[in-house]
């Protein structure tokens, strides 16, 4: 199978809070919008991510699953943890789900959240502990620019 795209598409009853949300506190733009959809899209230096809003109750949805998102983490790999800690918590009082704090696997990270409950794990890649370096199949901590390498 050739792929041409791969995006998380969040089923809410805040379709237009959830975009706001996403455009306001993360840079995405609408590419798409109506009522009970909108597709949004971040263009970061050469890369596109992309991410939709849909109304749960659209009948798009087969019967069976037409309800809000539930247990969805949305990873956002960012340059400094830190940085993006004093934005969203401190200075945009977003929710505090989990507070900033280095992982033995390897990540410094927070957990916020948007409008429906969705979290949203502000990651910085940091070197792991040498126990956890041989759970890795890549060494993505060798770029992390902390001038450690093995």
């Amino acid at each position: 199978m050739h792929l041409s795209s791969f995006y998380p598409v969040i089923l809410t009853d805040k379709v237009a809070i959830s975009a706001d949300f996403y455009k306001n506190y993360f840079g995405f733009e609408t590419v798409y919008e109506a009522d009970w959809y909108v597709s949004l899209r971040l263009n970061n230096g050469g890369a596109a991510y992309e991410l939709a809003i849909l109304d749960a109750s659209h009948p798009t949805i087969p019967d069976i699953y037409r309800r809000k998102v539930q247990g969805l983490i949305l990873n956002f790999e960012v340059d400094h943890a830190d940085t993006e800690f004093k934005r969203l918590i401190e200075e945009e009082k977003l929710p505090l789900e989990l507070e900033l704090r280095d992982e033995e696997f390897g990540q410094r990270h927070f957990i916020t959240s948007d409008p429906n409950g969705v979290l949203l794990d502000i990651i910085e890649i940091i070197p792991p502990s040498e126990a956890e370096r041989e759970q890795y199949a890549e060494k993505v901590w060798l770029n992390t620019g902390d001038g450690e390498s093995e």
